[in-house]
């Protein structure tokens, strides 16, 4: 039996883990991302298969309490609005389908910014500082960490367990929590576990770490799943052999791994010779999806098709 690093995880949090565990190797869980509250991508999905994911992608990112509406380009404004209230919306999903839902966090900077200030590029927060006792920065940051906390509750609530992907793709500097290197995001990530574990009590979280960098990996005590985002040319065929063995490598961990985004779905022919472990795939949302601008339709459908994917 698989334990999760959190010694307290609920019941249900433990069983996704040891399915995790139990469909890896064997078979793959399909995932899919949304950005908005009907999730377009499960219908369309669904047209082409007939079937539906597993497992779906839901953000926060419409929670973050920093939000500088009077600085904000139409296209934030747009995901902002979309992304509203996708806590009800993922509940509702979970209730009704007994799927798995996955949260990540696009989280504007905890002070300053302006427009989509998740990215390094539109704000100046130093989250070196976070991890100075009594500045401004680390004040913000557990303010922001008790709001989403709340949110994060209802799930608990609900006996609904959570991949939970804070701090993602902390490998790159795009975002404000990867912008000091990935030493410092690895730190972030364990101020979190540890805030939220000992002190908020959300039991019903399984860990996912979403980077391959060697330097940035917290430890096995922190992370119940490895994952990393990958990004090819469209409609490259690939089992992501190479992207696994080095995800392994550099986190020196026996932990179970995921593709956590995607661009590019898994080639189901290739996976099903090679058996890469990945417990999951999540494609990421919209033109990755609702397009065959990156999949054919048909591999789409190849996927869906066959035995070895994981389906609702």
């Amino acid at each position: 039996m698989i334990s999760p690093v959190n010694r307290l995880a609920t019941p249900e949090a433990c069983d996704l883990l040891q399915y995790l565990y139990d469909t890896a190797g064997k078979q793959i869980i399909t995932g899919q991302h949304t950005q908005t509250n009907p999730m377009e991508e499960r219908t369309h999905i669904h047209e082409i298969t007939g079937k539906y994911p597993k497992l779906q992608g839901f953000e926060l990112l419409a929670y973050s309490p920093n939000i500088n509406y009077k600085d904000a380009s139409e296209e934030c404004l747009t995901e902002i609005e979309e992304n509203k209230d996708t806590v009800t919306t993922a509940i509702q999903w979970a209730k009704e389908t007994g799927g798995i839902v996955s949260i990540c966090f696009h989280w504007f900077s905890p002070i300053g910014g302006r427009d989509k200030s998740f990215y390094s590029r539109f704000t100046d927060f130093d989250p070196r500082q976070i991890l100075v006792e009594g500045t401004p920065e680390r004040t913000a940051f557990y303010h922001d960490m008790d709001v989403i906390a709340e949110q994060l509750c209802h799930f608990q609530k609900e006996h609904i367990p959570v991949l939970w992907r804070p701090f993602h793709e902390a490998d790159g500097d795009w975002f404000w929590w990867g912008s000091q290197g990935h030493t410092v995001g690895r730190e972030l990530y364990k101020l979190m576990f540890h805030y939220y574990v000992d002190i908020k009590h959300l039991n019903h979280l399984l860990w996912v770490w979403n980077s391959s960098a060697k330097e940035g990996y917290p430890g096995d005590a922190y992370v119940d799943v490895i994952s990393r985002d990958v990004y090819l040319e469209p409609h490259t065929a690939t089992d992501y052999q190479a992207e696994y063995d080095e995800l392994i490598q550099n986190t020196g961990s026996t932990k179970v791994a995921a593709l956590a985004e995607v661009g590019v779905l898994p080639d189901i022919a290739l996976l099903q010779q090679s058996r890469v472990p990945w417990s999951y795939y999540m494609t990421w949302s919209k033109e990755f999806c609702l397009t065959e601008d990156y999949n054919y339709n048909s591999a789409l459908k190849a996927l869906y098709d066959n035995d070895c994917s994981i389906t609702l």
